[in-house]
């Protein structure tokens, strides 16, 4: 019997999902030839590639409305350097707000100004900053919009007279948004589409050519949308696993759908999270807590180990916090059926009836 998959990343893909890949693997498209070793200039390969990029911009409600969807390299880690090298020629404003995003800032600095406009970071990241003002003016303003680390997700975003830039990358596809707001999205694949290996970036073509600097070929999205996201060799498996992931999300009817089903989730754990003495949150303000990643201590570390060892033999597995944190995550990401939610709070009871 599968585990309860509560990795943060790569996580649970959708069973069907893994099948169908896994038979892609040793007979793709009927060729009687592997995925992994076909042309990716394929017809095959290419009607893949071109059916992912057309269901990314279907369940953001982006076609037609000028935007591109690519597949690139790199992960997110690779667009904190794409996003200034394409973007930046002046200043740009960042909210710093976790991890990911304060690693963001230290590649933009790299090319020009950066203003922090505001930052959680003296309070260890437990919140999401509001009062703060964007000035006018600048190249883009950079947020992420969902914490992997320390589980705080925003629900409001920013207006702005400048392109919007977001890292979305452990929420993307899990609720609607007007996501016209954004002019450019970009996604690491191991979260709540596909597997390590590849990055979506959904960037509207008006924003880009307007830096002075020469921008290398390879990190160039004018030159990535020219060839259809193969300028280079694209991750065929990543793509493949991602078409499929985005599929199985269509027949689950859509960002709307399944943005229930993790509301349903999220508030299985959360509310046995404020109920059980045990247990506290991590994020103060409720309204910041995420619904991908749900953040929480033990109070009573002498309890740790019997409730490590209750989750193992409950087929509990990923649940340990980040190393820089500590306590516990659970990663609820799109995948994860509810009934692995309801595995954990039954842990918590159990040890609560223990305690």
């Amino acid at each position: 019997m599968k585990k309860h998959n509560f990795s943060a990343g790569p996580c649970i893909l959708p069973q069907s999902v893994l099948e169908k890949a896994s038979q892609a693997i040793l007979n793709f498209d009927n060729l009687d030839l592997s995925l992994i070793e076909i042309s990716h200039r394929s017809k095959s390969f290419v009607s893949v590639m071109e059916r992912a990029q057309e269901l990314a911009l279907e369940h953001l409600g982006l076609q037609d409305k000028g935007y591109k969807a690519l597949f690139l390299q790199g992960g997110a880690s690779m667009e904190f350097l794409m996003v200034a090298y394409n973007l930046l020629e002046k200043k740009a404003g960042y909210l710093d707000t976790g991890t990911w995003s304060a690693k963001a800032i230290k590649e933009a600095k790299l090319f020009g100004d950066i203003e922090v406009i505001a930052s959680s970071k003296e309070e260890n990241y437990n919140n999401i900053p509001t009062g703060f003002t964007v000035p006018s003016g600048l190249d883009y303003l950079h947020i992420t919009s969902n914490n992997t680390i320390f589980g705080t997700q925003m629900n409001d975003f920013p207006e702005t007279d400048c392109p919007l830039v977001c890292d979305m990358s452990s929420d993307i596809f899990s609720r609607v948004l007007d996501f016209s707001k954004f002019d450019l999205i970009y996604a690491g694949a191991q979260k709540n589409m596909g597997p390590a290996g590849t990055t979506l970036v959904v960037v509207k073509e008006a924003i880009l050519g307007k830096v002075s600097r020469v921008i290398p070929s390879m990190l160039d999205y004018k030159v990535h949308i020219s060839k259809d996201s193969m300028f280079n060799t694209p991750p065929v498996f990543a793509v493949y696993v991602s078409m499929l992931t985005l599929e199985w999300l269509k027949e689950q009817g859509g960002v709307a759908a399944i943005e229930q089903k993790n509301n349903e989730k999220a508030e299985l754990l959360y509310n046995e999270i404020d109920r059980n003495p045990l247990f506290k949150g991590f994020v103060v303000n409720k309204k910041d807590r995420s619904k991908m990643n749900v953040t929480f201590t033990i109070e009573n570390d002498a309890l740790k180990d019997t409730f490590d060892t209750m989750c193992a033999e409950a087929g509990i597995n990923g649940l340990n916090g980040h190393r820089s944190v500590g306590g516990y995550r659970a990663s609820i990401y799109n995948a994860l059926p509810i009934e692995s939610v309801q595995v954990v709070v039954n842990v918590m009871q159990e040890l609560e009836k223990k305690a």
